[in-house]
């Protein structure tokens, strides 16, 4: 549902910057940087340097350069949704190049992700919740500047959609055919059909942010409610649906629908794209061997009968 990984420089060197580079790249931008509190490698294709307590510098890791992972991308978003003051995101307070290094500078969102978080059930609940309805102004934002930059890359007409579900159901049966115990299981065709003969010709494109999930969703320490929503460099343009989920948990990707839902009617066709995007997410971890087979079909029955 995501457009595909080509690692465009495998084998480039990825060095760890020194603080005074760190900090001469951050005074660009915040001249009152201080130090370098940190260093944060968690995020796979950038790695990421704390600054005193409320900055971070950004810097693409060269051999995880992808073509559709972009600072440049990430700030050129982050200053569209600093227009409705209700989303709490990352400001962008600078991005730039200094020799082979790309660079992007940000306010710090305070609190811990919600994957590292110890909150009770109903705490994590009212995140996902508020995640949910945040995801929903995400969305609602003028989408003019966003659609016209070449930046993000995603869906332009509505067809496109349809063609992207159905290539990731091709994807996604290359390997599952590898799997023992799959084959005579469930039957892809037959799922693959159910879901692009629901969706409906006409429907909403915007920007995503691709993945929305517990390690980019930061609450408070202390109150244990929502703080941001972080990492907008995998973004790209389709169906508002396909955010609304979580790569690793129905049940969770089931909360923040309903916290979407809480801000207004769903737009016509809405459920079919997002039951789709449900039953990707499920058939992914399959081939990943995080499900049984049978568990996934159980799943994907379940989800056909809900929605």
């Amino acid at each position: 549902m995501t457009p595909r990984d080509v690692y465009t420089q495998p084998d480039a060197p990825d060095p760890v910057l020194e603080s005074e580079h760190v900090l001469e790249l951050v005074r660009r931008h915040v001249p009152s940087a201080s130090r370098v509190t940190g260093v944060d490698e968690s995020g796979g294709e950038a790695r990421t340097y704390l600054c005193d307590d409320d900055v971070v510098l950004k810097v693409q890791r060269p051999h995880q350069l992808r073509p559709r992972t972009s600072l440049e991308k990430e700030s050129f978003i982050l200053r569209a949704l600093e227009r409705d003051s209700s989303i709490s995101v990352p400001r962008s307070l600078g991005y730039g190049r200094d020799g082979s290094v790309e660079y992007l500078v940000l306010s710090r969102v305070p609190g811990v992700s919600l994957r590292d978080a110890s909150l009770d059930a109903p705490s994590r609940e009212r995140v996902l919740l508020a995640l949910g309805a945040m995801l929903r102004r995400i969305h609602d934002v003028d989408q003019a500047a966003l659609s016209n930059s070449p930046l993000i890359p995603g869906d332009r007409h509505p067809d496109d959609l349809a063609t992207r579900l159905s290539e990731t159901f091709e994807d996604l049966r290359v390997e599952l055919g590898a799997l023992s115990g799959v084959r005579g299981v469930i039957d892809l065709d037959l799922v693959k059909e159910r879901c692009l003969a629901a969706l409906a010709s006409e429907g909403p494109i915007v920007t995503l942010h691709s993945n929305p999930g517990a390690e980019h969703c930061f609450v408070h320490p202390t109150t244990g409610e929502l703080s941001g929503l972080i990492d907008f460099g995998d973004a790209y343009r389709s169906h508002p649906a396909l955010d609304i989920r979580s790569r690793h948990s129905l049940a969770d990707s089931r909360t923040m629908l309903a916290g979407y839902v809480s801000s207004g009617p769903l737009p016509e066709g809405f459920t079919a794209v997002w039951r789709t995007g449900a039953i990707l997410s499920e058939l992914r971890l399959l081939s990943r061997g995080a499900r049984s087979p049978l568990d996934t079909l159980s799943t994907i029955t379940d989800v056909f009968e809900e929605f």
